[in-house]
């Protein structure tokens, strides 16, 4: 059975990061969300709202891929692919900017544990999307509606409100 990754934080999980998961899922048997847990980090969303905001994502795509399950990661991406067998990573790609650092980390990743890294160019229309632009539009007010599925808007606007009041 040919699986991949597709690991990131996705807090929240966006249209861009949607579309590399739905494209990969059509290139592979099985496509592994790796949610990822970083104590440093933090985060709008839990990582159990993280994983349920990305399986209701998917499950109310257009395309509605059915292989592909979402799983919290943490540690080493490779790590997590060495534990279950998984061969490739796939990663999307916004801009020039991002391959310099993601090549380091696939190549990294290939002698670590041989893991191949796939790269996937970004749909031009999400090539500015990040989960921290939309988190910050959406705190002062801004209409992110067309850069995250429905479920993602509802709870970031459910969130953006608590954190107003706080």
């Amino acid at each position: 059975m040919r699986r991949a990754v597709c690991p990131g934080s996705f807090d929240p999980i966006t249209n861009g990061h949607l579309d590399i998961v739905v494209r990969a899922s059509k290139l592979f048997d099985e496509v592994v969300v790796a949610v990822s847990i970083n104590k440093n980090k933090a985060t709008l969303f839990t990582i159990d709202e993280r994983m349920e905001l990305i399986r209701e994502a998917v499950r109310n795509h257009p395309m509605s891929p059915s292989n592909v399950v979402v799983d919290a990661s943490h540690g080493l991406v490779v790590d997590f692919c060495r534990a279950r067998g998984i061969q490739s990573i796939v990663k999307g790609l916004r801009a020039v900017s991002d391959f310099d650092y993601e090549l380091q980390m696939a190549q990294m990743n290939n002698s670590l544990a041989g893991v191949e890294t796939l790269f996937m160019s970004t749909n031009p229309q999400y090539a500015f999307l990040s989960s921290s632009l939309v988190k910050e539009v959406a705190r002062y007010g801004g209409d992110v509606s067309h850069l995250v599925p429905d479920v993602v808007l509802k709870q970031l606007r459910e969130r953006a409100v608590e954190r107003a009041v706080e």
